[in-house]
């Protein structure tokens, strides 16, 4: 199977085939898939996010992603950690975000873990400690991957660390969404220049 390569927009630019037309989820592309992230939050942010997309679009979680921060209050660990059943009962109750009684409650019991983490590290620096090396470089879509050893690894990690929603296809959609690794496609506009 030769795959696809990137594709060029009608604004000239080539880009991964999957935001190849004008709107939301190009808007990711272009601006942040891939990109580093720094802080607690923002990793806790992102792994919430992609648990909430196991089975959904991405574009669903992107136009729901406003009031996701702003249900769990910037996604500070501490914040979410102190949700108990009535705070779980609210967000179900909310359809301004994905109302799945699993995921919402994984989204607490990972803010739980996360203060936990701390005392080894934090989860910034456990995510990273799991970058593929060699990085992979995709040239179409037959080279990309959706899961990896080192995404097998970071899961088996985080579930013994007592997260949840945490499995390997999910942990490598995470890894590829900060930039533990270009995910981008050669000869997309955006490869090489994510690292910030």
């Amino acid at each position: 199977m030769a795959g696809t390569g990137p594709v060029v927009g009608e604004d000239g630019l080539a880009r991964c085939p999957w935001a190849g037309g004008p709107g939301v989820m190009r808007d990711y592309h272009d601006t942040e898939w891939g990109c580093r992230v720094h802080g607690e939050s923002a990793y806790l942010e992102r792994l919430t996010l992609e648990a909430f997309q196991s089975g959904l679009s991405w574009s669903t979680i992107l136009n729901k992603r406003e009031a996701f921060r702003e249900v769990f209050h910037g996604f500070d660990a501490d914040a979410v950690a102190a949700f108990g059943p009535d705070d779980v009962e609210r967000l179900m109750g909310d359809a301004r975000i994905v109302r799945n009684r699993r995921k919402v409650e994984a989204a607490v019991t990972n803010a739980r873990a996360t203060v936990a983490l701390r005392a080894d590290g934090g989860l910034e620096r456990l995510v990273l400690a799991h970058a593929p090396q060699p990085a992979p470089v995709p040239h179409t879509t037959a080279d990309l991957a959706t899961t990896s050893p080192e995404s097998l690894a970071l899961s088996k990690e985080l579930k013994r660390r007592g997260f949840a929603h945490v499995g390997p296809t999910t942990m490598y959609a995470l890894m590829e969404a900060i930039g533990v690794f270009d995910p981008h496609l050669v000869g997309c506009h955006r490869r090489g220049l994510n690292v910030r």
